[in-house]
């Protein structure tokens, strides 16, 4: 009950991360990207009067997570929310030769940052790959990652939103076509999930199971594979050998906090 009654005080909430929290593959009403921290934002405002509920989202798809501390993590300093949801560290994760334990580190310098500015701050752990073509192969190192970050999250008071453990998001109905970003019913679901995080009463369970549906046949999977990496995995690998980001020239969708 604490807890929840702390969660329906907050009255001011801002996003940083990379395009899992911008909320890729999420469409909006007005062109641009809703997403789980949108969706979160909107759990959160039912709570208060009409207007008192303020909201900012500074993710940028294909952020580092240096970039998230250098170009974020100051506005956070200036605007002094209430709440604060930090998801970042992935895209270091899916880079050859990078190692959980040092970047573990530097998430939670930034974790601490966080804590001087904020009130409450929500993480978020890696997703489960297992059933993702060529990501599976980091399974390995997303657990390691998500070891530190539980452990990081005990020692600076942190709320955890835990993806790795939420069953029904490894459905590929939870996914949109590039396997890489939330389709609209996953992003609800990790909103559900950061709602519960902090405390807060749900009427829908993050982790009811989906309906079943008719299973796929080994030539309907391998069609649906060989699409998915000609139209989505080579651009990927390309942008990448390029290095290049999928968030060049891309600006914050919510600078500020607004009401919501």
């Amino acid at each position: 009950m604490a807890d929840q009654l702390e969660t329906l005080a907050l009255s001011s909430y801002a996003a940083l991360g990379d395009s899992f929290t911008e909320g890729l593959n999420d469409p909006a009403p007005d062109g641009g990207f809703a997403g789980w921290a949108d969706r979160l934002a909107g759990l959160l405002a039912e709570r208060r009067p009409a207007g008192e509920f303020h909201y900012a989202n500074l993710a940028v798809r294909g952020r580092l997570l240096d970039q998230i501390v250098t170009e974020q993590i100051p506005r956070i300093r200036q605007l002094s929310p209430d709440l604060v949801t930090f998801a970042a560290g992935g895209n270091d994760i899916l880079r050859p030769g990078s190692d959980p334990d040092v970047v573990a580190e530097r998430f939670e310098a930034a974790v601490r940052e966080l804590r001087e500015s904020t009130g409450k701050v929500l993480i978020c752990t890696g997703f489960d790959t297992r059933g993702v073509p060529l990501l599976k192969h980091l399974r390995g190192k997303i657990a390691t990652y998500n070891v530190h970050l539980r452990a990081i999250a005990d020692r600076n008071d942190c709320a955890v939103a835990d993806l790795w453990s939420l069953k029904t998001i490894q459905d590929r109905r939870a996914w949109s076509e590039d396997r890489l970003h939330l389709s609209p019913e996953g992003h609800q679901r990790v909103a559900l999930l950061a709602a519960r995080a902090l405390g807060l009463e749900t009427e829908m369970d993050p982790a009811e199971p989906w309906p079943l549906e008719p299973p796929h046949t080994a030539a309907e999977l391998r069609r649906e594979n060989l699409q998915w990496a000609r139209e989505h995995l080579l651009p990927w690998v390309g942008r990448r050998l390029r290095g290049e980001s999928s968030g060049d020239h891309v600006q914050a969708k919510r600078p500020e906090l607004r009401p919501y």
